[in-house]
């Protein structure tokens, strides 16, 4: 930071702090080193700004995921009358697939057509992440098949794509015609790869993939064991992953210390389970999230005294946990919603769909999953909370503002909880709408009284 001043000081005793060439070079290397304040205040003493001047904001604001802001300073470059070329797209695209907002994506490629901009390898990569990233994996695939060219990032986006999506073997399946084309994989392709199998409960195949990835000369990064600890703990092999994780040359990161606890817990496996926790509050002493798992762990082993214990040191320390957030995407605009949200104009609306959902899905016999929460309040109250969840609201938000055949889409900060997953599941059928929600780990795709990830995630 120290540095980026000296420069800017410089260009002003030089004179040149009122050249827009100078000017945009500094929003861009403002952008670049993440001084994204200074980047706009810079950006904002611009008189005339030219195409690059928009793009390097743009493209600053999507760099530090602003992705809000740089979808409205697009919409101001278009109002200034500037034409975007395909690098302004480029961050434009970025933006919608990190947001998931489809409806300004879906647009944005409409407009990339209509103003005829050169459709590069680069462009059309963007569009394949951010159709698969924005739950509309179909499209990302017809974008994807239509490339006439296609190089290492491309076929890496596509698998990575399926794999978030549950589609471990469609996955697999582009791998091998990658090998085919004699494309060569790298780090990324192989984290798409594993994390496919991952996905998928497939071992064998990871195991397999492991091995022809270290044989391609790719060495690991922290992201690859991730996956393979990933793919034991989903099958249950904990102590198979235990083992992985104990012979890993370089340390463990918090992720992957947090997958086996998150495993112990689904297993009931207490020892291992306070190991791994115990390294996470090692490594990240001030995470409410570590705290919840570890609390989730002892009550899943019954071990309810350590469970309140766990929840007054959390409390006593003054840690609170990250609110669960959820945003929705109608007519172009993005809704965001925290649980228990109330700030929504719509929200007594919203609380009418909610009550008649959960009228409806108690009457085909769902219970509540209430031992999932963990709070100390009585089951009526844990039952308000399930109801409150972020995605909840947002689905019911979607449910007041479209009809069917519209897609509900949904993206969610964290992982969805069980019971979530199982009340979306009985609305996609009582309601006969399609719900896409993307979580923090994967997409789900409600249809008809099921999930795409078969209850496997």
């Amino acid at each position: 930071m120290h540095k980026i001043c000296q420069v800017h000081c410089r260009v002003i005793k030089s004179g040149f702090c009122l050249s827009p060439f100078v000017q945009t070079g500094l929003v861009n290397f403002y952008g670049k080193c993440e001084v994204i304040g200074c980047a706009r205040k810079v950006f904002d003493e611009i008189p005339d700004r030219n195409l690059v001047a928009w793009s390097v904001m743009i493209s600053g604001y999507s760099k530090v995921g602003m992705f809000g802001e740089a979808l409205g300073l697009f919409r101001e470059m278009q109002r200034a009358g500037v034409e975007p070329d395909e690098v302004t797209m480029v961050s434009v695209i970025s933006a919608c697939a990190a947001a998931g907002a489809l409806d300004v994506g879906r647009w944005v490629h409409a407009y990339v057509d209509k103003k005829l901009i050169a459709n590069d390898l680069e462009l059309s990569t963007a569009l394949v992440n951010m159709y698969a990233r924005c739950g509309c994996i179909e499209r990302a695939k017809e974008v994807f098949g239509a490339m006439p060219v296609k190089d290492t990032k491309a076929w890496s986006s596509m698998i990575v794509g399926l794999a978030i999506h549950g589609l471990a073997k469609e996955a697999l399946d582009v791998f091998a015609k990658m090998e085919e084309a004699e494309v060569k994989p790298n780090h990324v392709t192989y984290i798409g790869v594993l994390s496919a199998c991952a996905h998928g409960g497939l071992v064998s195949m990871g195991r397999k993939h492991w091995s022809t990835m270290i044989w391609h000369g790719v060495e690991p990064s922290m992201e690859h064991y991730g996956c393979m600890v990933d793919l034991f703990c989903r099958t249950n092999l904990i102590e198979e992953a235990h083992n992985f994780i104990k012979a890993m040359p370089i340390s463990p990161n918090p992720v992957i210390w947090r997958t086996l606890l998150v495993g112990c817990k689904k297993n009931k496996i207490l020892e291992k389970g306070q190991v791994a926790a115990y390294r996470l509050l090692e490594l990240e002493p001030f995470n409410a999230e570590n705290y919840i798992l570890l609390s989730g762990l002892y009550a899943s082993c019954s071990k309810w005294e350590e469970m309140s214990r766990t929840r007054r040191e959390m409390k006593e320390i003054g840690i609170k946990a990250v609110p669960g957030c959820s945003s929705i995407e109608v007519n172009g605009l993005v809704h965001e919603f925290v649980m228990g949200d109330q700030a929504h104009p719509e929200s007594k609306e919203i609380r009418e769909v909610l009550r008649d959902i959960a009228k409806r899905v108690r009457g085909v016999g769902h219970e509540p999953e209430v031992l999932a929460v963990l709070h100390n309040v009585g089951d009526k109250d844990k039952e308000s909370d399930l109801c409150e969840h972020s995605e909840r609201l947002a689905i019911a938000f979607g449910m007041l503002k479209t009809r069917a055949p519209v897609v509900i889409r949904v993206v969610k900060n964290l992982r969805v909880c069980g019971d979530c997953h199982e009340v979306t599941k009985i609305v996609s059928r009582l309601y006969e709408r399609e719900i896409v929600v993307r979580d923090r780990v994967r997409f789900h795709r409600f249809f008809n009284g099921a999930c795409s990830c078969k209850d496997f995630w």
